[in-house]
């Protein structure tokens, strides 16, 4: 049985639409007049005929991040409980909350039916199943662990996520609280300071070194101000067009690891990224160089997918896990010594995923410090900027009074 996404009309003339499961376009329709639908327009939702055979449309159905990690959890433990995959696929359809999600179920029941395997239908949803997914989906049915390691798998999408906001928080929160701040300069510079300063052009009196330089700037950005908007809009188009070409791309990677709190924040998160990703590859049965190529493309600093890229050649070489990562340097030496010992145990996956652990606790107390560090330097800097237009505002006025007290 195929999905068809539909469009029909109720009893009362009202538009319905969803996705249901029907041998055929026409029976789709006589399904749909069942129900006491018309149906407008009926249409294969997830699967399509092309050169004689059956093949998955790629953006047929998709699956939010937070969607699709609950999606692997309900899965494992359905499977734990001994519930056949395709009647499994077939329950978490019936609970799916939106068509698109519908029809990315319904499809994937569809092609476990016609007895592809679980991981070959991942496949065929690219945007929302990337490599490391399916790699671990067919490591687990190769296994006969699937539902271990959907677990597993499941408890690493929690991770990431958590990561992924953790960085955001770590870039939007003061990007934003710095923005908010230049406004209400900007504010006070345009509308306020000149109402107020414009009082003492008829006073006939020098006015403090510090008062003309609030005059002088408040001028230049009433008059200037949206051309310099302007001109860092440009800037700011022009740097994200550059960085599109991959050696402009390169080099600004290969410079922020250098700098002083991204660069460390950024080696943390993609050093616990790789480590966690090969620990539960390597722990689900996937071989090590198999598991460094799938795990390189989830980092996202490009010169450090290339070192990663090194370290892959050099293994294959015969040259040891963590002797390849001192080669590189560009790998924490903490990260170096844990692969080394757990390459002499015989416990690489479990000191990867200790690996993993202690970058995520660096990486969370680097931006808890930095966030804590940059909201009394911004309290200042606002303080410092009220202070110096109060002063540029009072001390004419003070001037005035001693002349009229003189």
């Amino acid at each position: 049985m195929d999905s068809f996404r539909y469009q029909a009309l109720d009893a009362q003339g009202k538009t319905q639409k969803g996705v249901l499961e029907a041998e055929t376009e026409r029976h789709a329709r006589q399904l749909l007049r069942d129900q006491g639908l018309f149906p407008r327009k009926v249409e294969r939702g997830a699967v399509s005929k092309a050169q004689g055979k059956a093949r998955i449309k790629p953006r047929a159905g998709h699956l939010a991040h937070d969607q699709k990690t609950l999606f692997t959890r309900q899965l494992a433990t359905l499977v734990a409980a001994g519930l056949p995959l395709e009647n499994a696929l077939e329950t978490l359809g019936k609970q799916a909350e939106n068509d698109k999600q519908r029809s990315l179920l319904l499809g994937l029941r569809t092609r476990v039916r016609e007895g592809h395997s679980l991981a070959d239908s991942l496949k065929n949803w690219p945007n929302t199943f990337e490599e490391l997914y399916v790699a671990l989906v067919a490591a687990g049915e190769k296994a006969g662990r699937l539902d271990q390691v959907l677990m597993r798998l499941a408890d690493y999408l929690e991770t990431s996520q958590k990561q992924r906001q953790k960085a955001t928080m770590a870039l939007v929160y003061p990007v934003l609280l710095t923005l908010v701040s230049l406004a209400i300069v900007i504010a006070l510079m345009s509308f306020v300071v000149p109402r107020i300063v414009s009082q003492f052009d008829h006073a006939g009196q020098t006015l403090p070194a510090i008062t003309r330089g609030l005059i002088w700037l408040s001028d230049a950005i009433r008059d200037w101000g949206l051309v310099a908007g302007m001109l860092l809009a440009l800037a700011l188009l022009l740097a994200r067009f550059l960085l599109k070409k991959p050696a402009i791309k390169l080099a600004w990677h290969q410079r922020l690891l250098k700098l002083p709190v991204l660069g460390k924040l950024s080696r943390a998160l993609n050093t616990a990224r790789l480590s966690r990703t090969v620990a539960i590859l390597t722990g689900s049965g996937i071989p090590l160089l198999e598991g460094l190529k799938v795990a390189r493309e989830t980092l996202g600093n490009i010169y450090l997918q290339q070192k990663v890229e090194t370290v892959v050649d050099q293994v294959r070489e015969g040259v040891s896990l963590h002797r390849a990562l001192e080669a590189s340097g560009e790998f924490p030496p903490m990260m170096v010594y844990m692969v080394a010992s757990g390459e002499a145990s015989g416990e690489l996956d479990q000191m990867l995923t200790r690996v993993a652990d202690l970058q995520d606790g660096e990486f969370q107390q680097k931006v808890d410090v930095s966030l804590s560090l940059f909201e009394p330097l911004m309290i200042l800097f606002m303080g410092g900027v009220v202070l110096t237009i109060v002063l540029a505002i009072l001390l004419p006025i003070m001037q005035l009074n001693d002349v009229l007290n003189f």
